[in-house]
C-alpha cells in the first residue's frame, strides 16, 4: 500500500468489478458481487494489521503462532451503499467494531448533507476503515473523514469500489494522511458528478431503487 492512493488489480477483483459495470447485471448478482469483492478487497486494507506472537499447543506441540493483536478495528459505512462493502468484510472480520454515517449528496450543489452518525468508542486507538463503494466528488468522503477525526481517529484507511481522479485529489488534498484503496481508478466525473465510464448509482444497483 502506497501513501495515498491503492489500486487493486488482482485479476478476481478485476473479473468481478467488470460484471458489476454491465448495466445488464441483476440487482441480486451485483450484491453478491459486491460482497464477494469485498472480501478481496479486505485481504488489502488489512494487510498490516498489527499481530503479536502469543503460545498455543497444536494436536502435535506447543508452539508461538501470531494472532491480532492491539484494539479491535472499527469499520464505518458510510450509508446507504457502504453497507455492501461492510457486510462481506464483517464475514472475514466479525469481531471488527462498526459504526455508520449518514450522508446524501444534494444534487443541486453536490454537496454533503448529514443525517447520522455513531461510531465506536477509543476511535484513537483503533485502525479505522471507512467503506463507500464511490469517491466521485470526494465531498461526501471528506465530511465522514472530517467526522470521524473530530470523533478521534487518527488512523483511517478509505476503501471504495471505484474512484475518480477528481475525487482522489479532493481526498488528498483534504486528508493526505488518509490512504485510499480501491478497484479501479476511473477517467473522470461528468457533469452530474457521476464517475465514468463507472457503474451507475451503486446504491440503487444494489437495492434496486431508482
Amino acid at each position: 500500500m502506497n501513501a495515498h492512493l491503492t489500486v487493486v488489480s488482482h485479476p478476481l477483483v478485476q473479473h468481478k468489478l467488470t460484471i458489476m459495470r454491465e448495466k445488464s447485471t441483476s440487482t441480486s448478482q451485483f450484491r453478491q458481487l459486491l460482497r464477494e469483492i469485498s472480501h478481496l478487497l479486505a485481504y488489502e486494507v488489512t494487510r498490516n494489521l498489527a499481530v503479536a506472537d502469543i503460545e498455543i499447543e497444536t494436536p502435535i506441540q506447543k508452539m508461538k503462532a501470531p494472532k491480532l493483536d492491539g484494539k479491535k478495528l472499527a469499520l464505518v459505512s458510510i450509508l446507504r451503499a457502504g453497507n455492501g462493502l461492510l457486510d462481506g468484510i464483517l464475514e472475514l472480520i466479525p469481531s471488527a467494531r462498526v459504526g455508520f454515517i449518514g450522508l446524501y449528496r444534494d444534487e443541486e450543489t453536490l454537496e454533503p448533507v448529514e443525517y447520522y452518525f455513531k461510531v465506536p468508542d477509543q476511535l484513537d486507538q483503533r485502525l479505522v476503515i471507512a467503506v463507500d463503494p464511490m469517491l466521485a466528488t470526494g465531498n461526501s468522503s471528506v465530511a465522514a473523514i472530517d467526522k470521524l477525526k473530530k470523533a478521534g481517529a487518527n488512523n483511517i484507511i478509505f476503501l471504495c469500489l471505484l474512484a475518480s481522479p477528481e475525487g482522489v485529489e479532493c481526498m488528498k488534498k483534504a486528508h493526505p494522511d488518509v490512504a485510499i484503496v480501491t478497484a479501479s481508478l476511473d477517467t473522470k466525473l461528468n457533469q452530474k458528478g457521476y464517475i465514468i465510464p463507472g457503474l451507475g448509482d451503486a446504491g440503487d444497483r444494489m437495492f434496486g431503487t431508482k
